[in-house]
């Protein structure tokens, strides 16, 4: 039992502690496609927005409670999905980073996203999803 206690303390928990901003948001897309609301909100600031830009969510949602809705409303009709990233870029500065990439959440339909993830103090402040329907991404 202290073996593992161990490994949790000394291994497991600063490789999440500390993981770059482009591991959050690959863990996030995959959290998002697996419908885990609970999971997915821990990764938001207290203050968040989310962005939607196009699709039958389209609008603004300011705040965790709000994201937490339209959140479970997508996993409701979509979920399980698979997820395919690409070109995801990020650049970060003392002050935050950000989070830029091509994502297909693949489900019964393919949803297509450019997504970008501001985040500070390791959480995100800002989300925008701009479903875009002719995105193409090479396979792979």
């Amino acid at each position: 039992m202290q073996a593992i206690l161990f490994f949790v303390v000394f291994a497991v928990l600063p490789a999440v502690i500390f993981a770059s901003s482009a591991q959050k948001a690959a863990v996030h897309f995959k959290v998002i496609a697996a419908g885990n609301a609970g999971q997915i909100m821990r990764s938001y600031a207290p203050k968040a927005r989310f962005q939607r830009i196009g699709g039958p969510l389209d609008g603004a949602y300011a705040g965790k409670a709000a994201i937490r809705r339209v959140g479970s409303t997508f996993a409701k009709a979509n979920t399980p999905l698979k997820v395919h990233t690409a070109k995801l870029k990020t650049r970060a500065n003392p002050k935050g980073a950000a989070v830029t990439a091509h994502v297909i959440f693949q489900g019964k339909s393919a949803i297509k996203v450019r997504y970008g993830l501001p985040y500070r103090g390791g959480r995100i402040v800002d989300e925008v999803w701009q479903v875009e329907p002719k995105l193409a991404m090479k396979a792979g």
